[in-house]
């Protein structure tokens, strides 16, 4: 079978008329017709039903079909692939990363990197920390920027920096005019976090933990923006990264820097750990490594 062949036997499923669909692929109509025997030969069942001048896709059609659509996007792909291998500027990059990053950091790899390749493309996907993980592990995503070090040896880890962590309150909080806080002193708190898929509610649960107590959840959600809303709300305190744009709370919410000297989050980035295996991928993967600024990771 010829992948041609193939492709003119989806074009006529769809159109059901062999005079249209040899038009719509500028071939003679003779040459179509021979074609589609051909595959009726070669599969040993007829593939349309045959009603004066339409023809219409049967039972053995339809599960034809639906393999031949499934072998040309395979098809498809593999060119794709292989044409980023050949050339490390062009092809798409899928991008995994937890969602507060989108506000700030990868703004600024993007934009550095597109500087340099501006034929590169990419997917870009906000996510739970498991999720960036999993999406690596995979093969759903090519790249990853999460927090934190995800466990295992099938991924390589590079840290890039360091994120400064902050309790966040309500304005009319006790604790609003405290220029800073250490976690031991929330014990009585009522915390609101994300949920505990998340790198941010894992890094607050350690910090409660090192200072000797279970931090009292009562509510959880899964957008950092929410977060920071509900702490405006006063509906409770949250630990949150510094860094991002709180601007939308209107001073409703205070940032109260922390003392412990584990209140940071290290941000890296994670890729298979016999490395990307497509030009494109590695050359984008050793940009946002050059990046890296020191850390405690």
């Amino acid at each position: 079978m010829e992948i041609r062949e193939l492709q003119w036997f989806v074009a006529l499923a769809e159109s059901e008329h062999v005079t249209s669909a040899a038009e719509r692929l500028n071939i003679a109509q003779p040459t179509l017709s021979r074609a589609i025997a051909r595959l009726e030969k070669r599969v040993g069942v007829p593939l349309f039903d045959r009603q004066q001048n339409r023809l219409r896709l049967n039972k053995y059609g339809e599960v034809f079909r639906a393999h031949v659509v499934r072998a040309i996007s395979e098809i498809d792909h593999a060119e794709q692939r292989i044409a980023t291998l050949v050339d490390p500027d062009t092809g798409t990059i899928a991008l995994g990363f937890l969602h507060s990053y989108g506000t700030w950091l990868v703004p600024g790899l993007l934009a550095g990197y597109r500087r340099i390749a501006p034929a590169t493309t990419f997917e870009l996907r906000g996510s739970a920390a498991d999720a960036v993980v999993d999406g690596v592990r995979n093969g759903r995503l090519d790249l990853g920027i999460t927090s934190p070090r995800p466990a295992g040896e099938d991924l390589r880890w590079t840290p890039l920096q360091d994120e400064p962590l902050c309790l966040l309150v309500p304005a009319e909080h006790r604790l609003a005019s405290r220029r800073q806080v250490g976690t031991a002193d929330l014990a009585a708190e009522d915390f609101l976090a994300l949920q505990p898929e998340f790198g941010l509610r894992q890094v607050a649960d350690r910090l409660c933990q090192e200072a000797g107590f279970t931090a009292r959840i009562v509510m959880e959600c899964t957008e950092l923006s929410t977060l920071r809303t509900l702490v405006a709300a006063g509906l409770g305190v949250a630990v949150v990264p510094s860094t991002g744009d709180a601007s939308a709370q209107q001073g409703r919410a205070v940032p109260v820097p922390l003392t412990d000297p584990g209140a940071f989050r290290t941000i890296g980035v994670i890729a298979p750990a016999g490395g990307p295996p497509a030009a494109v991928v590695a050359r984008f993967y050793e940009y946002v490594r050059s990046t890296a600024g020191p850390t405690e990771a």
